[in-house]
C-alpha cells in the first residue's frame, strides 16, 4: 500500500521538526482495528546533527540552571502534561491499551516527573556539584584532603525505548537525565512511536524545557552508536539480542560509551508452601498473576512468565487462574465500554507471540488454558469489540511436566502468556527461579517469615527487585510488575545488567564521579560545602578564634551568609547539680548520670558524666542569638556523635560554622547546615554534629523588630 497520502511521524532535531518527504516507510496501524494511521520513515535520520546540538546548545542551556531549578521544571512539566493527558489517552487507545493500561503508561510517566522533582529538590544541593561521601584526610596537618564529587556528563544520553510503554518508558529515562543536566535524544519503537511523538510535542510546546534538552528521532537510526563517544550514554530497553549487538559496537568496547540495558526477563512468582487453597495468599497470588498476564495484554518486561508453585498446587493454581480470567477479563477494543484487555501492539507482535507459544508446546509445554487462534470474547452480544484485523489474543497458561525444561526458563512469549511449574521444596524453588538467568523482578507470596526469608534471600542475587506478597500487603501493594521511581528498575544477566530509576541513584547514573584532592580552602571553593580546615569568619570569643569585626551568623540572611561564617563560644562549666536536675526533670536516670560508683566501674566513664543531650542543649545556649530572624527555625540534627565523656567540673565550648547553604527555589527561605563541634577545656573533641536551620533569603520579616 502506498504511504503517499498518510502522515509520516516527524522527528525533532536541532531545534526544528523534520518530516521526511520521500514515499514509503514502515506502516503503523491501529492495533485494534487495523486502520492505517501513519508511516515511519526508513530514510536515514541526521543523528550527527542531533548529537552535536545536544552536546552544544543543550548542555549550555541546561548548565544555566541548578539541580533544584531543573527539578522544579519537571514539576511544571508534569502539571502541564497532566492537564493534557486525555488527549494522550485517545492516542493510547490505538496502541491496544485499555484505560487502565494508559493510566499506568501516561499517568505513571507523569508521576515519575513529580517524584523526581520532589526528590531532586529535597535530596540534592541547589548547585551543580554533588558531594559523594566523607572527606578523607591525606596529610597529618589537614592541609591536604580528598573527596569525591559528581558533575554532569559532558555528552548526551540516547534513550532507545520499547513499544510497550511509549510514554512512561520515555519519561522515566528523561527525568533523571534532565535533573543531572544531560540532554536527551529519544528514539521510540516504531509500532507506538506516534504516541511518544505526541507526548514530546506537548513537552516542547510547553516552553518549559531549555533549548536542546530534548530531541526526538522517529524512524531509522541504525547509525546511532556511530556518533557517540566516552562523553555519552546509551540507555536501551528492548530485546537481549539487540542489546548484545549494541554492546559489541566498537564505540562501546573501545570508545567508552556508557551502555545501560533493560532487556528480556523471564520473571517468576513463587507461591509458598503455606499458601494453600483458601488462604489470603493463594487468592492474592492468583490475582497478581492474572493482572500481569492481561495488563498491557501481557506486553510488559516485568510480567510474570513463570509461576513456581508447590507441586500439589499446580492444578489448583491453573484452575483458579482460568476461573479468574473467565470472570474478570473481557477482550476487545479498549474504546468499547467494559473491555479490560486490549490488543497486542501489532499483528507482527501477535504472530511472534503465537510462534513463541507454539515453540514452547512443541518442546513439552501443554496448553492448560486459552487458545492460539482468534479470541471469541465479546463485550456484548450486539457489539463485537474484536475486529478481525485487530491483534487480539486470548490469555494462555502452559503447564510443564518437567519443571526444568530449558525452554520454560529461556523462551519468552511477550504477550498474555504464563507458565505454571511445580517444586517439591524451597531449595528447588530457588533453583528454578535462578534458571531464568537473571530477571527484573520476582514475587514471593507467603505469610510464613522463614519461608519468605529463605526464598527472598535465595533469589535476590538473580533479581533486580523482590516483591513480597502476603495478606498484609495484598491491598496496598503497587504490584509485581509496576516499577516505582523510588526503587531500582533493572536486573542482572538476561535482564540486561543495567539500572534505571532508584531515586537519586539514577540522577548520578548520568554524572561523572571524580576524586578531587587539594587544600580545604580549594575543595570548599570547588564544592560549595565548607571543609574542616578551610577559612572561617568566626564571631564570638577571641580566645577561641572569634573576632569582633564579624557579625553573629544568625543575624545574616542567605543573601549575606557565606560558607565559613560562624561563631566560637566561651567555655561553660559543667555542674553536678545541673546533671542531677536534668536527670530528674527528664527521667533519664541512667546510672552513668546518677550513680558515681556504678559509673566509675564502667570503662568508658570517669565517674558521673553529663547526658549527651544535655551537652547538645547547652551548646545551643552557647551559640544561639536570641533576637527574631533571619533564622526562622531549627529543624533537626544530623550525624550526631558523642566522643569524649564530660564529667562534673569539666567545661565545654562550641564552634559553629556554616557548612552548606541551600536556597529553596520556590520559597522565601532556604536551609543551612552548620558544622558544630564541642570541645572540652583540654581542647578534646566532645561531640560533632550538623545543626539544620531554615533561614530567610532576605532579612525582611524582622528587619524592623525592636523587641
Amino acid at each position: 500500500m502506498s504511504t503517499k497520502q498518510i502522515s509520516v511521524v516527524p522527528s525533532f532535531i536541532a531545534g526544528e521538526w523534520r518530516t521526511p518527504q520521500s514515499e514509503g516507510g514502515t506502516e503503523v496501524r491501529d492495533a485494534n482495528t487495523g486502520e492505517l494511521l501513519a508511516a515511519v520513515t526508513n530514510d536515514k535520520l541526521d543523528v550527527a546533527a542531533a548529537v552535536d546540538y545536544g552536546r552544544g546548545t543543550g548542555h549550555q542551556e541546561l548548565a544555566k540552571l541548578s539541580l533544584h531549578e531543573r527539578a522544579l521544571k519537571l514539576k511544571e512539566l508534569a502539571l502541564y502534561l497532566n492537564e493534557r493527558r486525555k488527549d494522550l489517552y485517545e492516542i493510547s487507545f490505538k496502541t491496544g491499551a485499555t484505560k487502565i493500561d494508559s493510566m499506568v503508561d501516561i499517568d505513571g510517566g507523569i508521576g515519575v516527573l513529580f517524584t523526581f522533582s520532589s526528590k531532586g529538590r529535597r535530596e540534592l544541593p541547589n548547585s551543580n556539584v554533588i558531594l559523594d561521601g566523607p572527606t578523607e584526610p591525606l596529610s597529618k596537618d589537614g592541609s591536604f584532603i580528598g573527596t569525591h564529587i559528581y558533575t554532569a556528563m559532558s555528552g548526551v544520553v540516547v534513550q532507545v525505548n520499547a513499544f510497550n510503554f511509549p510514554v512512561w518508558g520515555m519519561l522515566e529515562k528523561f527525568a533523571p537525565a534532565f535533573i543531572a543536566g544531560v540532554p536527551t535524544i529519544v528514539k521510540p519503537a516504531t509500532p507506538t512511536g506516534y504516541l511518544t511523538e505526541a507526548a514530546v510535542r506537548m513537552m516542547l510546546e510547553s516552553g518549559i524545557l531549555p533549548e536542546g534538552s530534548l530531541q526526538l528521532l522517529s524512524g531509522s537510526a541504525r547509525d546511532l552508536m556511530d556518533h557517540l563517544d566516552y562523553r555519552d550514554m546509551f540507555a536501551f530497553t528492548g530485546s537481549a539480542a539487540t542489546a548484545s549487538k549494541l554492546k559489541s559496537h566498537p564505540n562501546v568496547i573501545d570508545g567508552g560509551v556508557r551502555f545501560a540495558a533493560e532487556t528480556d526477563s523471564l520473571n517468576a512468582a513463587i507461591l509458598g508452601p503455606d499458601a494453600e487453597e483458601g488462604t489470603a495468599e493463594f487468592e492474592a497470588f492468583v490475582k497478581v498473576v492474572v493482572t500481569e498476564m492481561t495488563s498491557k495484554a501481557g506486553q510488559k518486561c516485568t510480567a510474570i512468565r513463570r509461576n513456581i508453585v508447590p507441586s500439589h498446587l499446580v492444578e489448583p493454581v491453573i484452575a483458579a487462574i482460568g476461573q479468574r480470567i473467565e470472570q474478570r477479563v473481557v477482550i476487545g477494543d479498549p474504546r468499547v465500554e467494559g473491555v479490560t484487555m486490549g490488543a497486542l501492539a501489532s499483528l507482527e507482535q501477535l504472530a511472534d507471540v503465537r510462534a513463541a507459544v507454539q515453540d514452547m508446546i512443541d518442546a513439552g509445554g501443554e496448553l492448560a488454558y486459552g487458545r492460539l487462534d482468534a479470541p471469541a470474547v465479546r463485550v456484548a452480544p450486539e457489539r463485537d469489540a474484536v475486529a478481525e484485523s485487530g491483534a487480539f489474543m486470548s490469555p494462555v497458561v502452559l503447564r510443564w511436566a518437567d519443571a526444568r525444561n530449558p525452554l520454560v526458563h529461556s523462551r519468552e512469549a511477550f504477550g498474555p502468556v504464563s507458565s505454571v511449574i511445580g517444586y517439591d521444596n524451597l531449595d528447588e524453588a530457588v533453583q528454578l527461579a535462578a534458571m531464568g538467568a537473571g530477571s527484573l523482578v520476582a514475587t514471593v507470596c507467603s505469610n510464613d517469615a522463614d519461608t519468605v526469608r529463605s526464598l527472598a534471600l535465595g533469589i535476590a542475587a538473580h533479581h533486580g527487585r523482590v516483591h513480597i506478597l502476603n495478606r498484609e500487603t495484598a491491598r496496598s501493594t503497587t504490584g509485581h510488575g509496576s516499577p516505582v521511581p523510588h526503587l531500582v528498575h533493572g536486573g542482572p544477566g538476561r535482564a540486561g545488567g543495567g539500572e534505571e530509576l532508584g531515586g537519586i541513584r539514577s540522577v548520578k547514573h548520568h554524572m561523572q564521579r571524580t576524586a578531587v584532592q587539594g587544600s580545604p580552602n580549594m575543595l570548599t571553593a570547588l564544592s560549595g560545602v565548607w571543609h574542616a580546615g578551610a577559612e572561617q569568619r568566626l564571631a564570638g570569643s577571641e580566645k577561641f578564634g572569634g573576632q569582633e569585626q564579624y557579625a553573629h551568623p544568625f543575624r545574616k540572611s542567605l543573601a549575606e551568609l557565606q560558607v565559613g561564617d560562624g561563631f566560637a563560644s566561651d567555655l561553660r562549666v559543667v555542674d553536678l547539680e545541673e546533671i542531677s536536675e536534668f536527670a530528674k526533670k527528664t527521667g533519664d536516670t541512667f546510672y552513668a548520670h546518677t550513680d558515681a560508683k556504678a559509673a566509675e566501674a564502667n570503662p568508658f566513664f570517669p565517674g558521673i558524666v553529663a547526658h549527651g543531650y544535655l551537652l547538645v542543649s547547652w551548646a545551643a545556649g552557647l551559640f544561639v542569638e536570641p533576637a527574631p530572624g533571619p533564622v526562622l527555625a531549627n529543624y533537626g540534627l544530623e550525624s550526631l556523635r558523642f566522643i569524649t565523656p564530660v564529667a562534673a567540673g569539666d567545661s565545654i565550648r562550641v564552634t559553629l560554622t556554616a557548612k552548606k547553604i541551600t536556597p529553596r527555589v520556590t520559597d522565601e527561605y532556604g536551609e543551612v547546615a552548620w558544622d558544630a563541634i564541642l570541645h572540652n577545656q583540654n581542647d578534646e573533641i566532645v561531640a560533632t554534629y550538623d545543626v539544620l536551620t531554615l533561614v530567610e533569603k532576605e532579612n525582611l520579616t524582622y528587619a524592623n523588630f525592636e523587641g
